[in-house]
């Protein structure tokens, strides 16, 4: 089966290109609703074309050391955050280069508690390598964060492993009244950052799933399998719990200046990453849904290529048809799947998209499935940002 690019649509349309490669600043908003490094890359590429993209990032990771600094200061996840900040700053600017080596910095999973203290006090001096090569005034602002982080840790708290990015932003989140926006706002102009980075909600909550077998997973880091085994069973839904400790279900909406991020933009798109973990459970706060169906932008949703050992078998048409009842379950009752999606993109070397009576019920709800060209040359488990770039920004 051949799928087809909507008439509609010019891809790749070289005008656009050009002028937004000439004028990134004139870029479209493209809002991202994701978590983890799937769009590193993609966000270092795209820079290049828009300074206007908004990423809305998932805060309630559990696992590594943002489980550390969650558990000692009972914060949300800092560390995606991160990524995401320092994949959009721009290296060509002065000080830059060197504020992205440190925030990237781990402190090492082997050396003793002695030792991680000694770096940890040279750093909170300016002494050490890492940060004394930062331009003023910006080492005295991450000395500031990072000394007030240092200040307030528990005696027990384990430094191995640590990314200095993320003590740096949980010292700016204590200084700011358990806030992160601020510290967010901050450090995006001290390394220019090119675009927009915002948790999708500021409580610090964690992901749960259900699984077929009746079993609830508490903890992000256990539904990924990153620290944990793959899960044995699919899972059947997710939710938000307060606590690790045991399933205690809450509801949280988003902010007006989160509903005003979402419904400006000019493409909102869920894109390829770990689908129940880093794109689904962005889509759990109250008014989420209702912000993007209030958007008349185009609305794109970009399965994995590669396994996701989330999904235990569900198809594309299983994803679709999942993303649409999360974004339509606080809806009002009145909005259609075309109100939230309105692209499916697969790679035409795929052999699992949907059949023709699959493709032909989904055009006839407004949601076209694109046949693109956009994996990676050498690995086609793969998306290349270099190849998909130009198609988020022929659609915008």
């Amino acid at each position: 089966m051949q799928l087809n690019i909507h008439k509609s649509v010019v891809i790749p349309d070289s005008a656009r290109m050009t002028l937004f490669c000439k004028c990134p600043e004139l870029g479209p908003k493209i809002l991202f609703f994701s978590g983890g490094s799937a769009l590193k890359k993609l966000s270092q590429e795209l820079i290049h074309y828009t300074h206007n993209s908004i990423h809305i990032i998932t805060p309630f990771d559990s696992g590594g050391s943002s489980a550390t600094l969650r558990t000692a200061f009972g914060m949300p996840a800092v560390g995606d955050i991160r990524n995401r900040l320092m994949a959009l700053a721009d290296q060509t600017f002065q000080g830059n280069p060197e504020i992205y080596t440190l925030f990237a910095h781990r402190l090492s999973n082997q050396a003793k508690t002695q030792e991680l203290q000694q770096m940890m006090e040279a750093i909170v001096s300016g002494n050490h390598s890492l940060i004394s090569c930062i331009a003023h005034p910006m080492r005295k602002i991450i000395r500031h964060h990072i000394n007030i982080f240092y200040q307030n840790m528990p005696a027990a708290f384990d430094l191995r492993g640590a990314s200095i990015g993320n003590l740096v932003l949980a010292g700016g989140y204590l200084s700011y009244d358990l806030h992160l926006d601020p510290v967010i706002y901050i450090y995006s102009k001290l390394v220019q950052v090119r675009g927009t980075v915002r948790p999708v909600v500021n409580t610090p909550l964690h992901m749960a799933a259900e699984l077929q077998t009746g079993e609830m997973i508490l903890g992000q880091h256990r539904i990924t399998g990153n620290d944990c085994p793959n899960l044995a069973a699919r899972i059947t839904d997710i939710y938000l719990t307060s606590t690790l400790k045991q399933y205690n279900p809450v509801s949280v909406s988003i902010r007006e200046k989160m509903t005003t991020l979402i419904q400006d933009a000019d493409v909102i798109c869920f894109p390829m990453g770990s689908f129940f973990s880093s794109i689904l459970v962005n889509m759990l706060p109250d008014g989420v849904g209702r912000a993007v169906s209030r958007n008349p932008c185009p609305k794109i949703f970009i399965p994995n290529m590669g396994k996701d050992t989330e999904l235990l078998g569900y198809t594309i048409m299983d994803q679709i048809h999942i993303l649409l009842k999360y974004l339509l379950k606080d809806c009002a009752d009145n909005s259609s799947v075309n109100d939230v999606l309105t692209y499916v993109l697969i790679d035409k070397s795929r052999m699992d998209y949907p059949n023709a009576s699959e493709v032909d019920s989904l055009d006839k709800q407004g949601i076209r499935i694109l046949g693109v060209d956009m994996v990676h040359a050498e690995d086609e488990a793969i998306i290349d940002e270099k190849k998909l770039i130009p198609i988020l920004l022929s659609i915008a």
